[in-house]
């Protein structure tokens, strides 16, 4: 028996689409940003790394293998490549000597805070081309959005919803 979906589902549906465009411009736009806020080359694999770090400060590698979902051999090596340029810095754990911690870098740090800084006035000046209703629309469904992703992702319910997580 095949049930038609309800108007409810086919709002979802065409949200969800219009999230995927956005989305994908999105990642157009902070492509630029990322190519313009350092000249050391930083793959989106290595982003998502700063990312993590800058969340969770200290970190072994096993756990950071663990949120990111890959292999430790290949943090291990993108780590290896930020620690070359000089974004991330290994050190011993004081809870165990055979671990060790990875933490940014005054440098990481500031390439993250450019790229934040680019990619923010980007969606800025985006956003100041739309209407005071439309933005305030936006706003109220970006708060929506967000409270629905930190329900349904364990590690953001963990790290808690309070406006300290953030991504780039």
């Amino acid at each position: 028996m095949v049930v038609n979906p309800g108007p409810s589902h086919r709002h979802s549906v065409d949200a969800a689409h219009a999230a995927s465009e956005v989305i994908e411009l999105l990642e157009v736009l902070w492509e630029r940003g990322r190519e313009a806020a350092s000249p050391a080359p930083v793959s989106a694999s290595q982003l998502r790394v700063l990312y993590t770090l800058d969340r969770d400060e200290g970190i072994n590698l096993r756990t950071l293998s663990e949120t990111l979902g890959s292999a430790p051999s290949s943090v291990s090596r993108l780590c290896d490549r930020l620690q070359a340029v000089g974004f991330v810095e290994r050190a011993p754990s004081p809870a165990s000597r055979r671990e060790l911690e990875l933490r940014l870098t005054g440098r990481g740090r500031t390439y993250l805070r450019d790229l934040r800084d680019l990619r923010e006035e980007a969606l800025a000046t985006a956003m100041a081309a739309m209407s005071p209703a439309a933005r305030r629309a936006l706003a109220e469904g970006l708060r929506g959005f967000r409270a629905a992703i930190d329900e349904t992702l364990p590690r953001r319910r963990e790290a808690g919803a309070d406006g300290d997580v953030r991504s780039a």
